[in-house]
């Protein structure tokens, strides 16, 4: 099968099992996450006669209940990789064990095809169990492999088995995700756009997405009434990497309509706003509509590193957003800012700066990792330095790439980093 794109499209009257596999990592969170692209993907060949199923090795059996219609993630201790020896960090599975997949697929009809996803590129692992586990059970059954690690790491996800290594979601008409699928799901998953019109050195989102591509404002609110509707959700996370961006034409309208037929409904922005968007009117709105998590895209103070981040924000114009946002009724618990740590040519000394700015301001800082992202310019300046990163995925882990690997930041000084983030 050379090309999946065309043999997904020529599927009539076929049995689909799409599978989110296990993640292997230090750490793991439900941050309102769902394997997005694949329901999208699930439900445009169901509508085309194919019976589909959901395995989300993620989503069964998860824990107790922490926020939002969050779940805490199941995991077990399992051994570190040779590449982590010396890490002093235990290493975990989130998600169902082999046993427990190889139960719930025997359960299921025997599948024409097989989608596997793929998220983080460091993420390979669980995707290789899941690959390896699908051609065990399912001989013969052609097992189809995409997603974010697909595509920026294709030659290394080769090595995975799979038959076809293809990211097929472009290609193919989208509808809706097919969020019924789950059992229950504690929250609904909102996208207004693919892509970013920005080009952030160290953000793959014009790799994945060339083009930034804007929906229809119905099929978001289809998508909307769609899953409030299954299971009771009065919890929705937005997956735009640009919701703000043209706001007036896109997103106002979007709010208006959300306020007035789903009352009640609490929002949540798990990837960074654009503050430069944000303005008295802008604030007024998000906290109409309901939103309760704000997660603002400073990432430093810090003018060198603004402009790594496509200059799309000011200290000046950070600070008056949150003015505005505070004025509009938000606590600075419900506006944690993103501040980067570990980014090729960073100082600790630039990362704590920040930190303490963000919170001068009113913000909750929330430290996040640099991760080395393939196709990025970023990923390129930390290559140079540190050739493995290019054959080894496992080595862009964020937990494990800025004080153990590059050594950029000092695992003590990482910790006091961490500390400063908690001192209010």
């Amino acid at each position: 099968m050379a090309d999946s794109t065309s043999f997904l499209r020529g599927l009539r009257g076929a049995t689909i099992l799409g599978i989110n596999p296990p993640v292997f990592d230090f750490t793991c969170f439900d941050l309102w996450a769902k394997p997005l692209g694949l329901l999208f993907l699930l439900d445009a060949l169901r509508r085309r006669e194919n019976t589909v199923f959901l395995l989300d090795c993620l989503a069964e059996e998860a824990g107790e209940a922490i926020s939002f219609g969050r779940r805490k993630l199941v995991r077990s201790e399992v051994p570190k990789p040779t590449v982590f020896k010396n890490i002093p960090r235990r290493y975990h599975r989130f998600g169902l064990d082999d046993a427990a997949m190889l139960r719930r697929m025997r359960a299921l009809p025997r599948p024409d095809c097989v989608l596997v996803t793929s998220g983080m590129t460091y993420w390979y692992e669980g995707v290789f169990r899941a690959v390896e586990l699908a051609k065990e059970l399912f001989p013969g059954v052609p097992v189809i492999l995409g997603g974010v690690y697909a595509r920026l790491c294709p030659e290394h996800a080769v090595r995975s088995g799979a038959d076809v290594v293809q990211d097929v979601l472009p290609s193919i008409p989208l509808v809706r995700p097919a969020m019924e699928l789950y059992a229950e799901s504690g929250y609904a998953v909102l996208l207004t756009s693919f892509g970013c019109p920005l080009s952030c050195e160290y953000c793959a989102s014009k790799r994945l997405f060339p083009k930034f591509v804007e929906r229809e404002l119905s099929e978001t609110l289809a998508d909307a009434a769609f899953q409030f509707s299954l299971h009771g959700a009065r919890d929705a996370a937005f997956y735009d990497d640009a919701l703000l961006i043209d706001k007036e034409r896109r997103f106002y309208p979007l709010c208006e309509a959300l306020h007035s037929r789903f009352p009640g409904v609490r929002y949540h922005t798990p990837n960074g706003l654009h503050i430069r968007e944000i303005d008295e009117r802008c604030a007024a709105v998000l906290k109409r509509t309901g939103f309760q998590t704000l997660r603002l895209s400073l990432e430093s103070s810090d003018p060198d590193v603004q402009r790594k981040g496509s200059g799309k924000t000011s200290g000046e114009e950070f600070r008056r957003a949150l003015g505005d946002l505070r004025r509009a009724g938000f606590t600075s618990e419900q506006m944690e800012t993103y501040i980067l740590a570990g980014l090729p040519g960073q100082t600790t000394s630039s990362v704590a700066d920040s930190i303490l700015f963000a919170e001068s301001c009113g913000a909750r800082a929330k430290l996040a990792e640099f991760s080395p992202v393939p196709g990025t310019p970023s990923f390129e300046e930390a290559a140079a330095a540190i050739p493995q990163l290019r054959e080894e995925p496992l080595l862009h882990n964020k937990t494990a790439y800025t004080s153990f690997i590059s050594g950029a930041i000092l695992p003590e000084e990482l910790q006091r980093l961490k500390d400063l983030t908690k001192h209010r």
